[in-house]
């Protein structure tokens, strides 16, 4: 298994897991790897630390150990220093939370947010898809709604 260090145009870092640096390679020809925040497709490899399990670790090598130890974000997952990758983690795990606890009504958004706001329908957290205008007409009424760019990567199941 070979984990690679990958970076969108737009400077997203993420981490892809492949069988072989030749399907990686197979994969980023068809366009199958793309950046979980944005979605684009057109991503490279960056240069990453290897990780090296020495069986007669010193002292100087375990606390080398430990402090790549406590890199490690509380899911477990690696994560890159640095401010904009700090950020987009948090964006990553706010998207995941607000998709969790929310109800997806689709296209029926605008019309699913005027049924709550006028006791036509309970109060619930809701998310959905609405036109420009739709979003417009809906703060004219008093009606407060929020536009939440979500990647590609969390569209669909999360595994």
């Amino acid at each position: 298994m070979k984990v690679l260090d990958l970076q969108c145009p737009d400077g997203h870092r993420f981490e892809g897991w492949f069988a072989s640096a030749d399907d990686f390679e197979s994969q980023l020809s068809r366009k199958l790897v793309e950046c979980p925040m944005c979605g684009a497709t057109n991503v490279a490899r960056v240069p990453s630390a290897p990780r090296l399990n020495l069986s007669g670790a010193t002292s100087a090598g375990s606390s080398a150990a430990s402090s790549v130890a406590s890199a490690a974000n509380a899911d477990g997952q690696a994560h890159h220093a640095g401010p904009a990758a700090q950020w987009q983690a948090q964006a990553l795990r706010a998207i995941r939370e607000v998709l969790e606890k929310t109800e997806n009504v689709g296209d029926r958004f605008a019309e699913e947010a005027r049924r709550m706001h006028y006791n036509e329908a309970p109060a619930r957290n809701i998310r959905g898809v609405a036109s420009a205008e739709d979003a417009r007409a809906l703060v004219e009424e008093g009606i407060d709604v929020m536009p939440l760019p979500v990647p590609a990567a969390l569209k669909g199941p999360l595994q």
